[in-house]
């Protein structure tokens, strides 16, 4: 599979998402938003497993978008990046679950994929290019810092993350 891909990330997450457990796709009213989570974090992962080369090699691997979660939303939201509703806020800290393909959980994950090309933008603004992937694994990296699981993420049941 990973060689049907041609080296795109793109063509990669096109194929995993034929397996239902990639093809992570909500419905918020008629509006299809995908999100492939795991088809995108695969790509982000074999390039790092293989340095960028062989296997691992994606000339646009800068195409994908973050890993849309529960823990990069819940990042932003600690470093008021995002600012959740205060009905939203309390259902999260009282540790209530979020429907999977509710359109709270939509919306949290959503708002951190747009919030992650803004971020992107500004950071290229200031000289400092970055993929989404860096991005996403920084932000990852930052949510296993105590502080940040000392107030709990938003919890939903699902396959996809």
């Amino acid at each position: 599979m990973i060689e049907a891909a041609d080296a795109s990330a793109e063509n990669l997450v096109r194929l995993l998402i034929r397996i239902p457990y990639f093809n992570d796709v909500e419905y918020y009213d008629n509006l299809q938003v995908p999100f492939y989570k795991r088809a995108q974090l695969t790509a982000a992962d074999l390039y790092l497993a293989f340095k960028g080369c062989g296997l691992g090699y994606f000339h646009d691997l800068d195409n994908l978008t973050i890993f849309a979660d529960n823990l990069v939303p819940h990042v932003m939201r600690m470093d008021q990046i995002l600012i959740y509703e205060e009905t939203l806020c309390t259902r999260i800290d009282a540790g209530e679950l979020i429907e999977s393909g509710s359109r709270q959980e939509i919306e949290i994950r959503a708002c951190a994929v747009h919030v992650a090309e803004l971020l992107k933008k500004e950071m290229k603004v200031l000289g400092k290019e970055v993929t989404s992937p860096e991005l996403d694994y920084l932000l990852w990296n930052r949510g296993q810092k105590p502080n940040y699981k000392a107030i709990p993420r938003h919890r939903t049941r699902t396959v996809f993350y």
